[in-house]
This record gives C-alpha cells, structure tokens and sequence, in this order.
C-alpha cells in the first residue's frame, strides 16, 4: 500500500512539474543552467551522475569508477552537489534515448550526466556520455574519449574539466597532477624526495631516491618538465628532470648555490636565484643556450622569482626594505618596485595564471597566512591562516590555491583553498607533504 501511494505521489508531482512548465511564459528552451564561481561554495549546484551504463560486468564496474572520481571531483570544488542515486526516480537504461526530464526536476537535480562504457576489439574502450540541462531539457554535451582500460582515472578527470567548464564558464582544473616534496623520518634527520600524484591523491610514485634531499619542484607550462633543487652534487644545484624520459641535469655549473627556479611562459627559460658569497640575486636563463642574465643587483636577498602569465614581468621577495616583502619588475630586470605595504614578511609569491592576482605567504604574530593581492598591490586578501601556512601553488584555472600546512608538532600535509576562502580541504598523501607545486592541464 505504502509504495502505490509513494508511485502516486510521484506521478502527481511530475504532472504538477510538467504543467507548470507548459503555464510558463518563459519557453524552457530560453533557460541556462549555470552555477557561480563566486558563490557557488554558498549554494552549490544539484546535479545528477547516473552509473554509467556497460554490456559486461567489466565494463559496469569501470563506470562505477569513473562515476565515482566525477562525483568526487565535482563534490570537492564546492561548486556542485552529487545527488544521491538512491533519490533517482529514472533509471537509465539505453544512452541514446533522451532521459525524462520531469523525473529529474522532482529531485531537483539541475544538470544530468549519463554515460556508457563498451570493450573495443582491440581491447581498449570507449566511454560515451551526454551532460543534459534538466530544466531546459536540452543536451548540453555528447562526446566519446577512447582508452585503454587502466585508464580510466583521467578518462574520469577529463569529463569532469568538460562539466565544469560547461556549467561554470570556466575551464576545469582535475586532469591535472601535484608533484611535492614527500617528508619522512624523524625531524633531525627528514627525508626529501620528489613526488608525483593526481591532483585527488591519487596515483602517487616517488621520482628520487632519499640520497639527497629536494626542494622547491615547479612545472613546465607543458608539464612534461620539473625542474627543482637539490642537494645531490653536494650543494644546491638546480635541476631538470625530464618526466618521458626520467633523466635530469643540473641546469648549469655556478659558482654558488642555485635555488627558487621556475620555468618562463613559454618554458624556453628558466628564472632562478643565485647565492655567490652570500649575496642572493635573480637571474634569468635561456635553456637554448644556457645563456643567463643578471636581474637584481644590491645587497639585498633577492628571491622566490615568478613571472607574469605573458612573460614581460617579475614577481619575487627582497629584504632590501629592512623585511622581506614583495616586489614586481620587468622582465628584464627593469622597474623594480614594491607592492607589499601590510604588516609582517611575505614571502613565497607565485603569479595566478589569469594575471590578475598573486598569491603569498606571510608572517605576522607568530603564525603565518595564504594571502592573494592584485599586481599593483591593492585588494590584499587572506584566505587561510594557521600555525604555520605556507608554499602557495594555483590551479591552472586561477580558482584554487593550494599549499602545505604544519602543526606545532610537526607533521606537513597538503591543503586547498578557493579564492573564497571558504572552501578549505585537506588533499591525501602517504606520507608528510611539502612545496606542492601544481601542474597545467595534461595535454
């Protein structure tokens, strides 16, 4: 009894539903689903992610997995919130047949995505999957991606990045990976070595060996390159480590230690800081040639270089003020300047890949913040503050920003924060975390 009732109730909402629709003035064809990058942590959007569908257990279960890392990434962003499949009225039984669209709006799911998984005779398979808006009932997206079977996480990624620029308007950031400095070992004695992982945790490997201790690991803008510190040839030395070929070189023979590199735009160059008897300045080097210029000169530390995204300016942190704080130049070398006024030391700045902010750390009161602040220095904002917050790194959409952060008694993990400052997360690691650095979209 209590289930025809349920099946009535159902029906009569949906009738109520689909009138309303027909009493409308607006024609559901003129509506877009579309969910606010600024405040969509506040209301994020419904939407429905139906097990995507396969002619085998095999195959159903490779839909499991890729449905489950979407609901994930999209859960995490705080932008959107994965209905429960036991709350699905529909259930889905061919791709190519448009849902009911009805079923959806009386679960007030927004967006619908539906998918299917099917075996190719050369063994890998092809995921087709459709992203319907519920309350215009249109089909926003149908597409096909091809692959072998294990790899079905980035198949996962890349419908996720392919949502979220739908529903957002903006590009998506989860096809992406996080190499860190993976920390073990007693504190007097750390171990440092290179690690690598999707930007989820997940899939992690170590790059070096605990011979010699790393630091500072930045991408390419191709993201098949990292270069890093290291304390392999004795000193600190900069290196390249090519992720095809897992080779790496030191980038060149200084008479001091090298630290604080990262790749120009272009990824032709490379900007780095240079300690020759205990002056620190920045220097910039062409990968061509190996050819390298002197960008700062004074007897300040000068350190921490990031260029802009169009390459033609500097940021980086000098002393020469009595405290470390930031300043911005061109790129080659001219028209330095500070922007930093506030109180406390930054340090750590890192330019977003849109060029409208950059990202920091800074100390004050004993404890130390994530901050962001616009080229010029105004509109400074605090995002996230602790014991001790540090090593900013953007998502390659310049929406969220991630770092490593550690307690009193020790013990560095990875965290991420958006731009709101609200959404703030803990990312998994098998081991302490360090100086996260976060790559492009993968090609």
């Amino acid at each position: 009894m209590k289930r025809a009732e349920a099946m009535w109730t159902r029906i009569f909402a949906a009738f109520v539903v689909a009138f309303a629709m027909v009493s409308s003035a607006a024609p559901p064809a003129a509506a877009q689903v579309r969910v606010s990058v600024e405040d969509g942590h506040l209301n994020p959007m419904p939407i429905a992610i139906v097990e995507f569908l396969g002619p085998n257990p095999a195959s159903q279960q490779i839909g499991r997995d890729v449905v489950g890392v979407i609901r994930a990434n999209l859960d995490r962003s705080a932008l959107f919130r994965p209905i429960q499949s036991n709350a699905f009225i529909e259930r889905i039984q061919a791709l190519n047949v448009p849902p009911r669209f009805a079923d959806w709006k009386i679960i007030d799911a927004q967006a619908l995505v539906v998918g299917e998984v099917t075996p190719q005779a050369d063994g890998r398979i092809r995921v087709d999957y459709r992203v319907y808006d519920v309350f215009a009932e249109r089909e926003m997206v149908s597409d096909t991606l091809v692959t072998t079977p294990d790899n079905w996480r980035r198949i996962a990624h890349k419908i996720s990045d392919e949502i979220y620029e739908q529903l957002t308007g903006e590009r998506g950031y989860f096809d992406t990976r996080i190499v860190f400095v993976s920390e073990t070992g007693p504190r007097t004695r750390r171990v440092k070595r290179l690690m690598i992982m999707d930007q989820d945790g997940a899939n992690p490997f170590f790059l070096t060996s605990a011979d010699a201790m790393v630091l500072t690991p930045r991408f390419s803008p191709t993201a098949q390159t990292i270069t890093y510190m290291s304390f392999e040839t004795g000193a600190p030395r900069v290196f390249l480590y090519d992720l095809g070929t897992n080779r790496r070189e030191v980038l060149g023979d200084f008479p001091g230690m090298t630290f604080s590199p990262r790749f120009s735009p272009n990824g032709r160059g490379i900007v780095f800081t240079l300690d020759m008897n205990g002056n620190s300045e920045i220097f910039a080097m062409d990968l061509g040639n190996r050819a390298r210029r002197r960008l700062t000169n004074n007897a300040a530390i000068d350190t921490s270089p990031s260029y802009s995204p169009e390459g033609n300016q500097i940021v980086f942190t000098s002393d020469r003020g009595g405290s470390p704080q930031l300043y911005v130049m061109n790129s080659d070398g001219s028209g330095q300047r500070r922007i930093s006024f506030g109180s406390g030391r930054y340090s750590t700045p890192v330019w977003s890949p849109r060029g409208d902010l950059i990202a920091f750390t800074r100390e004050g009161g004993g404890r130390f913040a994530i901050g962001v602040m616009r080229p010029d220095g105004s509109g400074e904002r605090i995002l996230t503050e602790s014991y001790l917050d540090e090593a900013p790194t953007w998502s390659p959409n310049g929406r969220v920003i991630m770092f490593f952060r550690e307690g009193r008694g020790g013990g560095a993990r990875l965290w991420s924060v958006d731009l709101t400052g609200r959404n703030l997360r803990e990312i998994p690691t098998q081991t302490d975390a360090s100086d996260p650095a976060w790559s492009p979209l993968l090609p």
